[in-house]
């Protein structure tokens, strides 16, 4: 056993690293900027805690969700790993304003990148021996960064006001257009430690259904036959909600909750982490739900409606099977059900109209010397635009100068060059999600194996599954037994020793 790993079994009480872990650890240690790929499930976060532990400063990480961060957090801390933090809105002010004039004193610190753009953090960061910046889950510099969470394509910004630590990126699935983004996005000569993204563990099926009451006959006929934590996507908020109240009437055996991005955000911490406690069996969701979800036994992924792209559903497929044992990945397919996707997209970026109307509207405060308002309401009743088309216009104007801390700042000269800019870059985000839905679309359509159809797009070659492979090669959902992880029983030697366990997992200090 080499030292590397020699720190790993002493921090982490793994013996051994995964493919891919030990070559990027490596470099991030010798101060590099490192992009590394690795497939879901396969450890990418000891990536960056082992650095985190063993590097004097401090590692900041970028993380897109609250939960996950907590959930992390949580492992950490059970693991002996105290001197962590995940910095998040649930936080009390006065604890969060603590914790930023002491952020030396974590060696690990997951935050939002929202919170990055806050003023007092960012003086605090300054002032902090910053070891390693990670951007976990990268892809969403593409996925979520123009429209979703603009703050993601800032981070740049951020990266050089610290003066440049060593930048680690990291994700599950990249194709060569998100990396591009990536790349551009944050304007950094990076090595790339790149893998195959495919698991052989997860058998993909595909089912055709002729009507939307088929298609939920069929999920409550397989739910009625499985029973293990499973998770369910949909498109629309609204079928995710119909759908759980309608298998909790019809299978009152099975425990099922719904989860989207239209719920408070304390009620979707509850649901993700009763079901990481195994109080919930089945999860109706939105993309909203699972994203650096590590729950290691759920064995089925249904996908109620297609997803936009197929990044999206190699992450989302990827969210089963995460113990290497046999797990499914059923797409049930309606003709047509691209639409919902298709109208998704149309409501996602605003029209030409739309931009136009709003840069009136811009001058408009201009000419009247108001700033932009805060309020998220009156942001609507003024430029009639959704949030997240307020979102992609905003980060545009933000770009170009136009508004800098809410302040319009009109120069005739460049007004019209930025509208038409605007214009030109909402045209081009646009033919771009189209073409992703067309590729998803074509893969569930195409002649073929199902595996060798899904990746042929972000590698050369895959893994053969030793078993099953598709429903394509022959695979059949109904004659399949999934497989039982037995749990380890341990022995408790006294009653204090279960008592310092308790107390551990709960996160208590040393």
């Amino acid at each position: 056993m080499d030292k590397l790993e020699q720190q790993l079994d002493r921090i982490f009480q793994f013996s051994s690293f995964r493919t891919g872990q030990k070559e990027i650890i490596a470099d991030v240690l010798e101060g590099k900027d490192v992009f590394g790929i690795l497939p879901t499930g396969s450890g990418k976060s000891i990536c960056y805690q082992l650095p985190a532990a063993l590097l004097p400063g401090t590692t900041i990480v970028v993380s897109p969700l609250i939960a996950l961060m907590l959930d992390q957090v949580k492992q950490l801390k059970a693991k002996k790993f105290k001197r962590v933090i995940a910095l998040n809105s649930f936080m009390n002010p006065v604890e969060r304003n603590r914790v930023y004039h002491q952020l030396d004193q974590y060696k690990l610190v997951y935050v939002s990148p929202e919170i990055l753009q806050q003023a007092e953090f960012l003086s605090c960061l300054q002032r902090t021996p910053i070891s390693l910046f990670v951007i976990d889950e990268a892809h969403c510099i593409s996925q979520w960064g123009h429209e979703f969470r603009p703050d993601y394509m800032k981070l740049q910004e951020v990266i050089n006001l610290l003066g440049h630590p060593p930048v680690l990126a990291l994700s599950a699935t990249v194709s060569p257009t998100v990396k591009r983004d990536i790349y551009q996005s944050l304007n950094i000569h990076m090595i790339e430690h790149i893998y195959p993204i495919d698991r052989e563990n997860i058998i993909f099926h595909f089912m055709k259904v002729d009507s939307e009451l088929e298609k939920r006959h069929r999920v409550k006929e397989i739910l009625s036959d499985y029973r293990g934590p499973t998770l369910i996507y949909f498109s629309s908020r609204v079928t995710a909600e119909l759908i759980s109240q309608t298998l909790s009437d019809e299978l009152p055996h099975l425990r099922i909750a719904f989860y989207h991005g239209g719920m408070d955000q304390v009620d979707r911490v509850t649901i993700q982490q009763q079901f990481m406690n195994d109080q919930l069996d089945v999860i109706c969701c939105t993309s909203a739900f699972g994203m650096g979800i590590d729950k290691r036994n759920i064995r089925l992924i249904i996908h109620y409606h297609i997803p936009g792209q197929l990044e999206s559903f190699i992450q989302e497929a990827g969210r089963a099977g995460r113990d290497g044992l046999e797990s499914v990945s059923l797409v049930l397919y309606m003709e047509n059900d691209e639409v919902l996707q298709a109208h998704m997209i149309q409501s996602e970026l605003p029209t030409e109209e739309m931009i136009r109307s709003s840069f009136q509207k811009l001058y408009e405060l201009a000419q009247a010397n108001e700033s932009i308002p805060t309020d998220e309401l009156l942001i609507q009743q003024i430029f009639q635009l959704n949030e997240t088309q307020w979102n992609f216009l905003y980060f545009q104007l933000e770009k170009h100068q136009i508004v800098k801390n809410k302040r319009i700042y009109f120069e005739s000269e460049t007004w019209h060059e930025v509208l038409e800019a605007t214009i030109h870059i909402r045209e081009k985000r646009f033919k771009i999600k189209r073409k992703k839905l067309l590729e998803m679309k074509t893969w569930i359509t195409e002649e073929g194996c199902l595996r060798a159809n899904l990746y042929k797009g972000f590698q050369k070659d895959f893994t053969k599954p030793k078993k099953y492979c598709c429903s394509y090669c022959g695979f059949d959902l109904k004659r399949w037994k999934p497989p039982i992880k037995q749990k380890k029983t341990e022995e408790i030697s006294s009653w204090q020793t279960k008592l310092a366990q308790l107390l551990l997992v709960e996160g208590g200090s040393k």
